[in-house]
Order: C-alpha cells, then structure tokens, then sequence
C-alpha cells in the first residue's frame, strides 16, 4: 500500500510545479482545402488562436530561450580501468583475428567447393575433419606435425605442433591443396 501511495506521489510531481496558471493551446493552422478538379477559392477567414497570458508567454520564451544546446559528448572514463576502445596495433605474440584456435573444422566434401578453399589457421590442438572421403585417399606434406585417423568416411587430422603443413584432398581426378598454418 506504501509502495502505491508513492508511486501516486511521484507521478504527480511533475505537475506540482505548474501552479496555478491557465494553460494556453497551442496554435492551430486551419488545413488549406484542396480541389483537384473544382475552381480556385479562397481560405476561409481562420479564427485567430486565443493568445495566452502575458505571463505564460513570458514564462514559455524564457524556458525556450534559457535552453542550452550542448554536443553529445562520449561517457566519461573512470581512472584505473582498461579502456575498452579497439586498438589499431596487435600485441606481438597473439594470433591474427583470422586465425580460429584450437577448434575441429568440419570441411563436408559434398558441400565445399575445394577450389576455393586454399588455406586455413588453426591454434595447436586444432583438427581439420573432411567428411565424404575414402581411407589412405587424404595426404599431408609434413607427417611430423600431424596425427590422423579415419573412420567412416571421415579423416580427422590433428595439428600437433605449431608450422605450415599442406593438406591434399583429392576429388574428381584433381588433387587440391588446403595450406594449414598452425600456431
């Protein structure tokens, strides 16, 4: 019930502050009648919009003319705390952005034209899985930076140890060449 009589309380308040002066409407313009076809005629003779008080007219030039327009400035920083704005170098030591980590790559062979897939950024740790493939069919040039195996159809090659290694995938008749840069 307290909560209620409060939110009474603070709806009201904007409205405490505008006394006890009438308010005055605002000006209307009559809509200017429009004939296509008709003959030209003039306006009607519009009523003039009562003027308000002097003091409400005062009182609303002063708040219009008292209104400081200011630029959006960005939020303040607080001091102590990382700055969240992007940088345009990169620490050395990291990946690039285009690199994906040590996640599976899923490359379905019925899906993937391969002559538009060239190469490919895996961290350590990263398997690249071709789905649609038969045994002993998918090679790679640098066997010590590698484990594979193959089941069902699927060879999964892990990248073990950071270098480039290049992966051929035959498919009909062509054998294409996937670069795997490893971090």
């Amino acid at each position: 019930m307290v909560g209620l009589a409060l939110a009474v309380a603070l709806a009201a308040a904007p409205l405490a502050g505008c006394g006890e002066e009438p308010v005055a409407p605002l000006p209307v313009r009559q809509p200017a009648p429009s004939s296509p076809a008709g003959p030209a005629t003039s306006p009607p003779n519009p009523t003039p919009a009562p003027s308000p008080p002097p003091s409400v007219a005062a009182t609303t030039a002063a708040t219009t003319a008292a209104a400081p327009t200011r630029p959006i400035a960005p939020p303040p920083t607080r001091p102590g705390r990382p700055s969240t704005a992007p940088t345009t170098g990169r620490p050395t030591g990291t990946p690039p952005a285009a690199c994906l980590g040590a996640v599976r790559y899923d490359l379905v062979l019925a899906e993937t034209e391969l002559a538009l897939f060239r190469s490919l950024c895996l961290a350590t740790g990263g398997v690249l899985r071709i789905q649609g493939i038969g045994p002993g069919e998918v090679t790679v040039d640098r066997e010590d930076l590698v484990v594979s195996n193959y089941e069902a159809g699927v060879v999964d090659i892990r990248f073990v140890r950071p270098g480039t290694v290049e992966v051929r995938i035959p498919q009909n008749g062509v054998t294409y060449p996937v670069v795997v840069v490893v971090r």
